[in-house]
């Protein structure tokens, strides 16, 4: 078969399987987000139950790079869902601000660091919601957005190593260094965002009425 043609029919059948699989809520891709999900109430415990920095620090990184798994997974198996796409960033924000919450209260993440990403993950959510009760969706991640979020993937973990007495010396540099990149691009992003957000608005708006 021309490779054209094959390229065609494969696009096609992953635009058929989205369709028919867009309302589903048991698909793997869901499945690996859940479960991420559950890592976030493990966090909690190793943090303050079994009260292991070290291993609440490793738990933050396995779950923010394994973040790509549910997204290939559901372009590979054409699973993708109306309720995956909303349930993914779900899951990296609880992860995000529960790793910044617990990290402030066992004087783990320093406040400089804490309290500027927090006030970002508020605002990003306002806008969200805001953008949803208006009927205009919710805003397509960018790409700059998701390089940020891997890079505080490694800078507040490495917090946690530095805290749990790892490699102190190249940790806490490392986790500064880190944390002030991301933190520069995950404000910048906000900026992308609320651009994005007033288009969406302004499309919603100029939409005939019926």
């Amino acid at each position: 078969m021309p490779i054209g043609v094959s390229r065609f029919s494969a696009d096609y059948a992953r635009l058929v399987t989205d369709r028919v699989a867009s309302d589903r809520i048991l698909t793997i891709p869901n499945l690996v987000s859940f479960v991420r999900l559950g890592g976030v109430a493990l966090f909690w415990w190793l943090l303050f139950g079994a009260e292991n920095v070290a291993l609440a620090g490793l738990l933050i990184f396995v779950i923010g790079w394994t973040d790509w798994i549910d997204g290939y997974l559901a372009r590979r198996l054409d699973q993708v869902s109306r309720f995956g796409t909303m349930l993914d960033p779900v899951a990296d924000r609880l992860m995000i601000a529960s790793a910044l919450i617990g990290g402030l209260i066992a004087g783990v993440v320093p406040a400089l660091i804490a309290w500027p990403l927090m006030i970002r993950e508020a605002l990003m959510a306002l806008i969200t919601l805001y953008l949803v009760a208006r009927g205009a969706g919710i805003l397509k991640v960018r790409n700059i957005g998701k390089w940020a979020t891997f890079i505080l993937y490694g800078a507040i973990p490495t917090f946690y190593f530095a805290e749990a007495g790892i490699l102190t010396s190249i940790a806490e540099p490392l986790a500064w260094t880190t944390g002030v990149v991301g933190l520069a691009l995950y404000w910048y992003v906000v900026a992308l965002y609320i651009g994005d957000a007033k288009r969406e608005l302004g499309e919603l708006e100029s939409r005939p009425s019926h």
